[in-house]
């Protein structure tokens, strides 16, 4: 678990749905800005399986962005967004296992060709026979 919640930046705008005349009026949507290569807590090789793994969410500025916009309160819609993209950046440094390619054995092999032979025989019996 990385916590680089300093280097994150914040901007605010207007947020869209319930709230009545305080949506008009009060800035509550929060975006979270994060520049990736300029990180002080990750390696290169992280960085690189982030800007790889996110590259759709990261701009051509090199910013991690995410914006938030659940809450009716700033601060509240804030703390999602730290939450978020945290979480997001950690599940893109988890690197998958390699999978290693198996075969069936001979007793998997026999039991699905005497499955297949019970099955065949069973609608062969319910044939009409002259």
């Amino acid at each position: 678990m990385k916590d680089f919640s300093r280097e994150l930046s914040f901007k605010t705008s207007r947020s869209s749905g319930a709230g009545g005349q305080n949506v008009n009026k009060v800035e509550t949507a929060v975006t979270v800005l994060w520049k990736v290569e300029a990180s002080y807590f990750l390696n290169d090789d992280e960085k690189a399986l982030i800007q790889e793994k996110l590259k759709n969410r990261i701009n051509a500025e090199g910013y991690l962005f995410l914006t938030v916009s659940e809450s009716r309160t700033q601060l509240m819609n804030k703390n999602k967004a730290i939450e978020k993209i945290i979480d997001i950046v950690n599940k893109s440094l988890i690197v998958p296992k390699k999978r290693t390619a198996t075969k069936p054995s001979k007793a998997q092999k026999q039991k699905r060709l005497d499955t297949k032979k019970k099955l065949s025989d069973k609608k062969e019996n319910r044939r009409f026979k002259f």
